[in-house]
């Protein structure tokens, strides 16, 4: 247990303040937990809030190869141990079933089921064995949205392999965006995760990813979450940063 942590995580439940009675009541009804922790790290949910979240394939890190990724998890700094296993991660390890492009439409069907209805898909991208998402929350508290994208999409996945057993692991990774500029660092990151990892020589390249031009309405404007962006002004490079 992180004793910092919690200590954090009840500061900013006193700097928030109390909650008014009708923004209690509908908090209470979705089940949102505003500030809390799972024991390592604050996390943020709440309605209105977008956040970046990070969901891995259950054999993404190999227990045959747990000498080689086991460290990671032992360093301080969590943004740098966060990279640091995502570096890991677009080595491609395990099968990679998100390289199969019919499993990978499939799960890129559930996470756009309920875009407009329930929350707002700002940006995504599959790679072959972990997703990353930007994702306004509406009326489903992050976890439980976790738990409809991943069980219904394994469902699917497991059909389409003709296989039974875990597609994803439990746990999962998230960051509340705190304002614009972290919003479109974010989603330039989303973006570029098959750039970096050496899989497209552009983002618009990758076929399953909100920088698709599939996903791009006609003319110039594209709507990403509660922006507004225009897409010649929003022109990714290959960068290698």
């Amino acid at each position: 247990m992180n004793k910092r942590v919690y200590q954090i995580v009840r500061d900013k439940r006193h700097w928030e303040g109390p909650l008014e009675p009708a923004e209690s009541q509908v908090e209470q009804r979705i089940g949102s937990k505003g500030w809390y922790t799972r024991g390592y790290l604050p996390h943020y949910d709440k309605p209105g809030t977008i956040q970046m979240v990070t969901f891995r394939l259950a054999d993404a890190m190999p227990g045959i190869l747990r000498h080689q990724w086991q460290a990671l998890f032992k360093i301080e700094n969590s943004r740098l141990r966060q990279r640091r296993i995502e570096e890991y991660m677009d080595r491609g390890m395990g099968e990679c079933h998100l390289r199969n492009p019919e499993v990978a439409a499939a799960v890129e069907s559930v996470l756009l089921a309920a875009d407009g209805k329930h929350y707002r898909l700002a940006a995504w991208v599959l790679m072959p064995n972990h997703v990353h998402a930007l994702v306004e929350l509406w009326d489903l508290p992050l976890g439980r949205l976790l738990n409809v994208w991943k069980g219904a999409s394994a469902h699917k996945a497991n059909m389409i392999l003709r296989r039974q057993g875990r597609f994803w692991q439990a746990e999962y990774w998230d960051c509340y965006i705190r304002d614009e500029a972290h919003f479109r660092k974010a989603l330039k990151y989303i973006e570029l995760n098959p750039v970096k990892a050496m899989l497209a020589r552009y983002a618009f390249e990758w076929p399953f990813s909100s920088a698709n031009p599939k996903w791009q309405w006609s003319g110039c404007d594209r709507y990403r979450g509660a922006h507004l962006l225009n897409a010649g002004c929003w022109r990714f490079e290959p960068d290698r940063e």
